[in-house]
């Protein structure tokens, strides 16, 4: 049965709710829109979550999704849902900024493979999103076109570089969004905003017509409010594509059909770091626990496990990630080098340096620390379960690299992408599900961590956690 209509303004339901209504015709897609943009209208100003709104692109898109619904058209689950997506995937002939200035006015020459799937289920695009300048950097600054702030507290962080992704799905601006994922970049900002956000095994969703920012460990991926408009979103843009040579031609689960079957007999590995690049706060460990606590009262069986050493792991992912920004940078950092942020355009120039042998070494380890982490921390379980981010969520001021210097900002920065950054270099999948709220009132995130290809598992678990509390129900106000 669909679920019932709950909210008078309809930007509140969830994706599933929405898409399902405008389906069976007790709304229109118009309708959706025109709630979004409202929406918009009110939370943009607080937030700088958009960089473009293309109010009637929008309207005009809704329209004619509404008259082939008329005509007995249907394009499928996500048919007249209105979204937006991080300014780093190309749509042709239009502007593409990647968040940077360099390229303000850019347009782009092809339309990413994701956009054109989401054309072809009947999404309607609102707009273009903020994010880190070409994807470099966690927290959500952006010295270009404004900082992105976090609905629950403008005043903190709202992670990044999905960082417009993140704080629009929070603010009920939009019912999904698409983000990228290097070192958590889909991951942190669902944590620090409320929602739920997917990064999927490397290779399941394809990359074409997005700008890179380490071709070795980026991801794409949806952050959307619940884990079943999650699913929903990743079987409609998952799959193989011969514009990308690293997509996986395994076939493509109906990830939201697999939801349901609950979390009893499953083992769950719960892991919670008492090392690492930055100590777990005790009220975000007491918040794993507790979400560990209730998927065991659903008759999971939850076991501690220790993460192995990521030393070599962290270093690995420096490696790639330094060496191929710099070589895709190299042109522009030649030519126009003071467009760059102080601090985006440091971490490049350090790729320059790096050995050739060092990037080839880094690249030969990552069958070896899969091979490790799969035969330890994952050996006995079904899904290993540990926080996103491992202290209470700073603020811009705090984490502000291009005016506040010293190595107190610097560790606190590198610290927030302690517990994700592995799991790229890794390309497992991981999923973000918000599981409660720290000592600021701001949103705490745990990751479900999994084997290969095995996103639906882990969509299960967070669908199961979910049917049991409220977190990914509440409202910023």
């Amino acid at each position: 049965m669909s679920p019932a209509i709950r909210n008078d303004d309809l930007a509140l339901e969830d994706l599933t709710a929405i898409a399902d209504a405008i389906a069976e015709g007790r709304i229109t897609s118009v309708e959706a829109t025109e709630a979004c943009l409202a929406r918009i209208e009110t939370w943009q100003p607080r937030t700088n979550a958009f960089l473009r709104v293309y109010r009637e692109k929008a309207l005009a898109q809704a329209k004619a999704m509404d008259a082939e619904l008329a005509a007995g058209k249907s394009r499928g689950p996500l048919h007249g849902v209105p979204m937006a997506h991080k300014d780093m995937y190309y749509r042709k002939g239009e502007v593409s900024t990647g968040g940077s200035a360099i390229r303000r006015d850019w347009t782009a020459p092809v339309t990413a493979t994701v956009l054109g799937k989401l054309d072809a289920a009947g999404v309607v695009e609102l707009g273009f999103l903020n994010m880190a300048e070409f994807a470099a950097g966690p927290t959500g600054h952006n010295v270009h076109h404004g900082h992105c702030r976090n609905p629950w507290d403008q005043t903190r962080v709202t992670g990044g570089s999905s960082s417009g992704s993140g704080a629009s799905v929070a603010a009920r601006m939009v019912y999904g969004a698409l983000g990228s994922d290097t070192g958590g970049s889909i991951r942190l900002p669902a944590a620090a905003c409320g929602v739920v956000g997917m990064k999927a095994t490397y290779g399941r969703v394809s990359r074409a017509g997005a700008v890179a920012r380490s071709w070795s460990l980026d991801h794409v991926g949806p952050l959307t409010r619940t884990v079943r408009d999650n699913a929903r979103m990743l079987s409609v843009i998952a799959g193989h594509d011969p514009d990308d040579s690293t997509t996986s031609e395994k076939p493509v689960p109906d990830y939201e059909a697999l939801l349901d079957g609950g979390v009893a007999g499953l083992r769950i590995g719960l892991a919670l770091p008492k090392e690492g690049l930055a100590p777990l706060d005790a009220k975000i460990g007491a918040a794993i626990q507790a979400a560990a606590d209730a998927l065991g009262r659903l008759g999971a069986k939850v076991s501690t496990v220790t993460l192995p050493d990521f030393t070599a792991l962290y270093r690995a992912a420096e490696v790639m990630v330094k060496c191929e920004a710099a070589a895709m940078h190299r042109p522009w950092m030649e030519k126009t080098p003071e467009l760059y942020a102080n601090q985006v355009r440091t971490r490049m120039e350090a790729g320059f340096f790096i050995p050739a042998t060092q990037y080839i070494d880094a690249l030969r380890l990552r069958a070896h620390f899969v091979k490790e982490f799969l035969s330890t921390a994952m050996e006995a379980v079904d899904a290993v379960l540990l926080p996103a981010i491992p202290f209470p969520l700073p603020t811009i001021e705090e984490t502000d690299t291009e005016t506040k210097g010293g190595p107190a900002v610097l560790k606190m920065v590198a610290g927030f992408t302690g517990l994700t950054r592995p799991f790229n270099t890794l390309g497992i999948p991981a999923l973000s599900v918000p599981c409660g709220f720290d000592v600021n009132g701001a949103p705490i995130g745990m990751q479900l961590v999994g084997r290969p290809f095995d996103e639906a598992m882990l969509y299960r678990i967070g669908h199961a956690y979910q049917g049991a509390t409220d977190f990914h129900t509440r409202v910023p106000q």
